[in-house]
């Protein structure tokens, strides 16, 4: 088996009935970094069981944090939605992923799009004083069927935005988009919609979305995806990966957890 730390859970926080994020202790040789992901999970019956997870905490910081949907008859996720302070957390020592900068053109605006659980890279990536330093503006975008599904996404915005080194630059640079589809809300609709429509960029201000200027970032359902994706290449946009660097970049590596 692949090299695996073993760390303790320090909080969990239940945001819904489908959805719950959670920290644990961080080994000081665990190195990755902002939007990449890992194995992570529990030992079960004597057998380590794991699924791939972004890591939502800083790169600096000395904790890592996970956000997670809750599958009933999920493999893992039916046990992991009971942890509690104390237990015991399997976490892969080698991360990976292509929504790292590294992958991406040099650009104006960063675009973060993701639906439910698919903000969990982009928490890392809002996290990361470099991501400020490349970007005029990064634009948070979060959809989810209901207002409450936003709550661990607000308040990570909230956090940054009064932070006492990092607020001030935050305030300046970090656009928080989110919009529902299912309940009326300041925004509504699904992310493909608003941007079909330029909805989305004319809210925030911004000029409409350019290949040119702007670089995007995806992550959630794969019908999100997909249909973006097409949307993106419509519009000249290239995919980067590893090997050349692009316009976009998209994460294939999540399926049911």
């Amino acid at each position: 088996m692949a090299t695996m730390y073993t760390e303790t859970v320090t909080t969990v926080r239940h945001w819904t009935d489908r959805l719950f994020s959670f920290t644990a202790t961080r080994n000081p040789g665990f190195r990755f970094i902002s939007g990449q992901f890992t194995m992570i999970g529990l030992t079960i019956n004597g057998k380590p069981l794991l699924r791939a997870y972004s890591v939502c905490s800083a790169h600096h910081e000395d904790h890592l944090e996970f956000f997670s949907i809750k599958v009933p008859n999920g493999p893992l996720t039916q046990h992991l939605q009971k942890i509690q302070v104390g237990d015991e957390l399997l976490v892969g020592a080698k991360p990976t992923g292509t929504l790292i900068q590294q992958n991406l053109k040099p650009g104006k605006t960063l675009y973060l799009l993701s639906t439910g659980t698919g903000l969990a890279p982009f928490v890392s990536i809002a996290k990361d004083p470099e991501t400020y330093d490349l970007y005029d503006h990064i634009v948070l975008a979060h959809g989810c069927r209901e207002i409450a599904e936003l709550g661990y996404g607000e308040e990570v915005v909230n956090k940054l935005y009064n932070d006492e080194f990092f607020g001030e630059l935050a305030r300046e640079k970090l656009l928080y988009y989110p919009t529902v589809t299912r309940e009326p809300f300041r925004h509504n609709g699904r992310l493909t919609a608003l941007f079909e429509a330029g909805k989305l960029e004319a809210d925030l201000g911004l000029p409409a979305l350019n290949k040119e200027t702007d670089r995007v970032m995806l992550c959630g359902s794969p019908a999100m995806l997909s249909d973006l994706q097409t949307m993106l290449e419509r519009r000249g946009f290239a995919e980067g990966s590893h090997h050349e660097r692009g316009e976009y970049v998209i994460e294939k590596a999540f399926v049911e957890k």
